[in-house]
């Protein structure tokens, strides 16, 4: 019977010098795989930490340089926002003077308009040559005030923006023939002529500012002409017009042409003024102030010892004004005419009472509207022509008187409105009320034309 052979484990290998090396080698190899996994572990982790580091590094530069930037943008907007208020409160004041100068013009010229209403009774009362002459001395020195008056409250109103241009439809024609017939004399009293050539034309302006600019270039070229004339001359150039007023004067030298629109610049050489006026050096800064406010170019062409040729240059309108009729003023005497006067101001209700009596006028003067009502209580006469001043105390306007005249007692009276505020309001309500508009200081010979014209 055969037994079952039992499993037998091999026999150990016997622990030689040899494979014991053998297992030492195979160890270290295992050791030297394991070191260079964990140096390869710890290099990758090493170069995440350095890279970290970095990034900290880096965020703490930027975080430093936006909190610079930050600190000069904050200081440079308060720069900008000191610059900003100084600039303001030039402009405040700016605006404050040129506020203060077009609402003082009332009260600036007011004294003036007193002084040369005594003045113009006083020649008339003067009995001799002598005290005629001190007299009409006196009234150029006051015309001349008056005139810089004026001229800086323009230059005020123009340089604040206070100017608003009604623009509308105008014929040139009548403008022009207008401004001819106020210079003609002037230009008579030299020995000059004065052309005009003025094609049939309709301009897209404001009338009045036009008007402005048109004066002062025809008074300064009548005052630097001695010999020869002035001519003004439209014509159609496409879809504009250009305004030429040409003198054959002394011309402007090269080296003063940029000059010429500056204030009180007047040239190398005073002109004769032949009664326009004494230069101001104010004319042309006007000049170029208002054609800017309008957008109408101008331009200067001069030779010297030949003359001058001012150019202005505006659209024509695409459509043609209102036709208006304008009746030719009659010559008539104010002997016995009675006229109304509203004036607050009592030394110049007292020189326009005295002139207008000189002129054999019956006055009678009021300061404002319930003077009037209580007049009209003790059986005032309706007036032939009344003259009112626009400004009255506490605000009143002198038109109201007009207004309540014609509604209580249904008189429709001639009416001559006095201001020295040339603003576009008051001359549209004059327009409305159908009244004349005179600005102060009012000159004697225009007040007594205009009385003997509406007399008529």
């Amino acid at each position: 019977m055969n037994r079952p052979t039992l499993w037998m484990e091999p026999a150990a290998e016997p622990q030689t010098v040899e494979s014991l090396n053998r297992r030492v080698a195979k160890l270290e190899r295992i050791n030297a795989a394991l070191m260079a996994h964990v140096e390869r572990t710890m290099d990758q982790q090493g170069g995440a930490y350095s890279l970290f580091q970095t990034a900290i590094m880096l965020e703490g530069r930027v975080r430093a340089r936006t909190e610079e930037l930050t600190a000069l943008m904050h200081s440079l907007e308060r720069s900008n926002e000191a610059m900003q208020a100084a600039k303001e409160e030039a402009e405040t004041a700016n605006r404050s003077k040129t506020r203060f100068l077009a609402a003082a013009s009332h009260d600036l010229l007011q004294p003036l308009n007193a002084a040369r209403l005594s003045l113009s009774a006083l020649t008339d009362l003067a009995p001799g040559p002598e005290a005629k002459a001190v007299a009409r001395r006196v009234e150029r020195g006051l015309e001349t005030i008056e005139d810089l008056i004026k001229a800086l409250i323009d230059i005020s109103k123009l340089d604040a923006g206070i100017v608003r241009p009604v623009v509308k439809p105008v014929r040139l024609a009548d403008l022009v023939a207008g401004i001819e017939a106020s210079f003609r004399p002037f230009a008579e009293r030299k020995e000059l002529r004065l052309v005009t050539r003025c094609a049939d034309l309709v301009v897209e302006t404001d009338g009045v500012l036009l008007q402005r600019i048109l004066q002062n270039l025809v008074s300064n070229a009548i005052r630097y002409t001695e010999r020869g004339g002035v001519l003004i001359a439209a014509r159609r150039r496409d879809k504009l017009c250009r305004i030429d007023v040409v003198d054959t004067g002394c011309g402007i030298p090269e080296n003063e042409r940029a000059l010429v629109f500056e204030e009180f610049f007047r040239g190398g050489r005073e002109g004769d003024d032949g009664g326009v006026g004494l230069g101001l050096g104010l004319g042309l800064s006007i000049v170029q102030r208002t054609a800017s406010t309008l957008g109408h170019a101008i331009a200067l062409h001069s030779r010297t010892g030949h003359g001058t040729r001012l150019s202005l240059t505006l659209p024509l309108a695409a459509q043609r004004p209102d036709a208006r009729v304008t009746l030719a003023p009659l010559a008539t005497a104010l002997t016995g005419a009675r006229v109304l006067a509203i004036e607050n101001d009592a030394s110049t209700a007292e020189a326009l009472q005295r002139l207008l009596r000189s002129w054999d006028a019956e006055v009678q003067v009021f300061r404002d509207l319930p003077g009037v009502v209580a007049a009209l209580g003790a059986g005032l006469a309706r007036p032939d022509v009344m003259v009112i001043d626009y400004h009255l105390d506490n605000g009143a306007c002198g038109l109201d008187v007009v207004d309540y005249l014609r509604r209580d007692r249904g008189w429709v009276t001639p009416v001559i409105l006095t201001t020295a505020d040339h603003g576009a309001d008051i001359a549209a309500r004059a327009q409305a009320t159908g009244a004349e508009l005179v600005h102060k200081p009012i000159k004697p010979a225009q007040l007594r034309s205009l009385l003997a014209y509406m007399l008529a």
